[in-house]
């Protein structure tokens, strides 16, 4: 018996493999594909030159946030960075020992709580996140070639509605700086 189920299974295996699968009936015009396509590759292609800079050095995206925020906003909290990336502090532990261990990042106690981390970017913490960051900036300059200031403030305002954090329209950065 064991073995006629097998071979049942098999030869439905290959029968589904030769139709293709029933696919759900999808309103085109109630997603819109093209633009969620667009963020796909435009997401790809923006991360493509960090991501070969990261990996010279054995460093993924995860680090390039860290960098990235640390060294926009030095002296910022480990709360106030665990509140940005929206991760937990066991997430964030291994990739900030990381950038510590390396000298990219220092971590200091706070003035006036002793308890309280703040991290600051070390030199090399700083150029690295210049390094990462060129080739993005140089990007968007390429992309937004020929806008006016009214059409480049449309793309901020689209960016913007993108990154809402709830229904009531506050930003996702908003208290973040």
């Amino acid at each position: 018996m064991k073995g006629n189920t097998r071979v049942a299974r098999q030869s439905v295996g290959r029968a589904a493999r030769k139709e293709l699968p029933e696919m759900p009936v999808v309103d085109d015009k109630t997603i819109d594909f093209e633009t969620i396509e667009l963020l796909f590759f435009a997401y790809r292609d923006f991360v493509s030159d960090p991501d070969a800079i990261l990996a010279k050095i054995g460093y993924g995206r995860a680090h390039h946030r860290v960098v990235y925020f640390v060294s926009r906003r030095p002296g910022m909290t480990v709360a106030d960075l665990l509140a940005i990336l929206q991760i937990t502090k066991q997430s964030l532990a291994r990739v900030l020992k990381e950038l510590i261990d390396s000298g990219y990042i220092r971590q200091m106690a706070g003035p006036a709580d002793r308890r309280q981390r703040r991290l600051y970017p070390t030199l090399a913490g700083r150029e690295l996140a210049l390094a990462l960051s060129e080739p993005q900036s140089q990007r968007i300059a390429r992309a937004l070639e020929g806008f006016t200031p009214e059409m480049k403030e449309g793309v901020c305002k689209f960016l913007e509605g993108m990154s809402r954090s709830n229904k009531d329209g506050q930003a996702a950065t908003e208290g973040a700086g």
